[in-house]
């Protein structure tokens, strides 16, 4: 069989996009917790008061002006507040998983569960028996859990009194909070993810100063907790998240091969290398001439840098992109995930929100992986495709025929076949995204579906959250059982 034995199958969520319960069990609020959908609030702006009173919005995650505080709106719905409820649903939602076949899934633990005030408020109960029992129940339905740490949920406690990432007080409350889980959940979980797709802080193209140096002191605590894991049980590993980036040249000018090759080093090698070679890569200082900032270091930084090396690299993968260098305002244009622009490949098909869909350049992409960092396994932690779903019913019973969600897996999944049997790629493991419906990141919608398992609930709060097998349910089941050889 093309796939080895022990092959991961399993799918990804995360704790800011399917818990809800943002206010229960002891939790402390998210940055998203404050993120809406709403006719003249975006979902990419969040209402703020600032220090001398008056209201004000700012860019989501952008961080909080100086003694500014977080607002919510009584006349919003907040979508991430109840999400879709994975917190009370925990239990039937993973017996759905199990019955697919999963062998692996992948959650984020939410900080603010786990410390609602920071280290000197001490650690929740309440909040770690929670991931206890998910975690154990897991463990008994035969999956091999991985589990992100970070993914866009930092808690609004430790921006209000540290004023974020550029803080290197950040890296200590980090590291604790990861010796905490690394110890509690050690009979559970052996496999671990740091910050979910790190380079994002430089992947838009936000690379101010701040961002450079957020996006450093975020790789010293992802080695210190490296570190961490390994003093604590020598036996666990502990991998790096990366969002997949790839792109075409637009022309065959060697200027626009220059301009991907330099793109992907930007956005996604220099983060990569850092994890995972224990260093900065040779091109950064010409990265960081461009950007016109370098990281500050603190003392022991390149040491531990070196010390906490990934012991795995974890990546998502959607879609593909073109870049040029040549005049493109008469070039047609898609509206994409605004990571590779807005050129269109005119080989390719977009999704309903513009994601170019090029399972060609999943091959392709894995293969360049495979080259570049030879000496880590490689796992694709996330794939998937956000769609319009129906809710039908035929025959008395609730349907979703998401053909066009199979369609794009059984493709994705062929060329990951491809790589692997033919080409020699060092895959463990593959999850998509997402098992259930949930908060979509890039734009707040639950409309925006990416799971087998469809969630009654609405963009506007409207549902009683119960759970469909959508078509691809049954179709991934087969593919999970039978370790990825039955795709039809």
């Amino acid at each position: 069989m093309a796939f080895p034995k022990g092959f991961l199958w399993g799918t990804s969520i995360s704790a800011a996009q399917v818990e809800g319960g943002w206010d229960e069990g002891g939790k402390s609020p998210v940055q998203v917790d404050y993120a809406a959908i709403a006719t003249n609030l975006g979902f990419r702006e969040v209402q703020v008061r600032l220090a001398d009173g008056a209201p004000s919005t700012i860019r989501f995650l952008t961080g909080l002006p100086e003694g500014a505080s977080y607002e919510m709106r009584g006349d919003i719905h907040y979508t991430n507040h109840v999400a879709t409820d994975f917190y009370h649903h925990w239990k039937e939602d993973l017996d759905l998983f199990a019955e697919m076949g999963f062998t692996t899934f992948n959650t984020s633990i939410s900080w603010a569960r786990i410390f609602p005030q920071g280290v000197q408020g001490g650690v929740n109960a309440e909040g770690v028996e929670f991931y206890r029992n998910v975690f154990s129940y897991a463990r008994e339905l035969g999956m091999d859990p991985v589990i992100t740490l970070y993914k866009y949920d930092e808690p609004v406690w430790l921006e209000e009194h540290y004023g974020g990432w550029t803080n290197r007080a950040m890296i200590d409350e980090f590291v604790e909070f990861a010796r905490v889980c690394f110890t509690e959940y050690a009979p559970y979980v052996n496999k671990w993810l740091t910050f979910n797709e790190i380079n994002c802080l430089v992947a838009f193209g936000d690379t101010t100063p701040a961002n450079i140096q957020k996006l450093h002191n975020q790789f010293v605590a992802a080695a210190r907790a490296t570190i961490a894991a390994h003093e604590i049980d020598p036996q666990l590993k502990v991998g790096c998240m990366i969002c997949g980036l790839h792109a075409y040249p637009y022309t065959c000018d060697p200027a626009d091969t220059l301009a991907v090759q330099q793109q992907f080093q930007e956005a996604f090698s220099y983060s990569a290398d850092v994890q995972v070679r224990g260093k900065y890569p040779d091109f950064a200082p010409r990265m960081w001439a461009k950007w016109g900032c370098t990281p500050e270091f603190g003392e022991g930084d390149a040491r531990d840098l070196m010390a906490g090396k990934s012991d795995f690299l974890a990546f998502s993968y959607y879609s593909s992109g073109v870049t040029t260098t040549h005049d493109t305002s008469d070039a047609d244009q898609v509206n994409g995930n605004g990571v590779h622009g807005a050129l269109k490949n005119p080989y390719l098909k977009a999704s309903e929100w513009g994601w170019q869909m090029d399972p060609i350049g999943f091959r392709v992409f894995l293969n360049r992986l495979n080259e570049l960092y030879p000496d880590v396994p490689l796992f694709d932690v996330e794939n998937g495709l956000g769609a319009i779903d129906h809710l039908v019913v035929e025959d008395g019973v609730e349907r979703v025929h998401d053909g066009y969600r199979i369609d794009y897996l059984r493709a994705h999944i062929q060329n990951m076949k491809a790589a692997i049997e033919e080409d020699g790629v060092r895959l463990f493991g593959y999850t998509t995204w997402g098992g259930l419906d949930l908060v979509a990141a890039s734009t707040g919608q639950v409309s925006k579906r990416y799971g087998f398992i469809y969630v009654d609930m609405d963009d506007e709060g409207n549902g009683d959250l119960h759970r469909v097998r959508k078509d691809s349910f049954f179709w991934y089941q087969k593919v999970c059982r039978s370790n990825g050889e039955d795709l039809d």
